[in-house]
């Protein structure tokens, strides 16, 4: 079911090791220094959609304002339906990675993870989760949802890093 995250109830929680908290709302969200980006997207279904217009707010940014621990080395996303995946740090920390609200050029609806999803697009779209809620960095790495069932910690779709070995 795909939970309805109005812009009165989106609200993104920065924690874990990290010198400031952050907990923001769609408006705070939306105050923070904005960019576009084109990219591809690949799914571990084996399709992928090129050349993908993108706006919102670099991961470089939401690092830049929170300042992980320097023993930090993953970041554990959390989303309001309660699924979760994890990256390490320096895949998140990515000139390309970013929360984005648009694609090509229109809001992100809700079926496709609205209003603000993650989007990490060196990484299969498991990574790049809908109704993210939470930002976690930490010390450790904690798989997630698809992670736990089979699915490659790592998710490199030039590696084709589908399924856990």
């Amino acid at each position: 079911m795909q939970p309805d995250i109005t812009p009165q109830k989106f609200r993104l929680d920065l924690d874990g090791a990290v010198t400031s908290k952050q907990h923001l709302s769609l408006a705070e969200f939306m105050a923070l220094p904005q960019q576009t980006s084109r990219s591809d997207m690949h799914c571990v279904t084996q399709w992928s959609r090129f050349d993908n217009d993108w706006e919102g707010v670099s991961a470089r940014t939401l690092l830049d304002l929170v300042r992980p621990s320097a023993s930090d080395r993953h970041v554990i996303f959390h989303a309001h339906d309660g699924y979760t995946t994890n990256v390490r740090l320096d895949q998140f920390d990515q000139p390309d990675v970013f929360l984005v609200h648009q694609w090509n050029g229109q809001p992100i609806t809700r079926e496709h993870g609205g209003p603000v999803r993650v989007l990490i697009p060196r990484l299969y779209l498991w990574k790049s989760p809908k109704w993210v809620n939470r930002i976690e960095f930490a010390e450790r790495d904690r798989p997630g949802f698809w992670e736990v069932r089979g699915y490659h910690n790592n998710a490199d779709p030039w590696l084709e890093e589908r399924y856990s070995s």
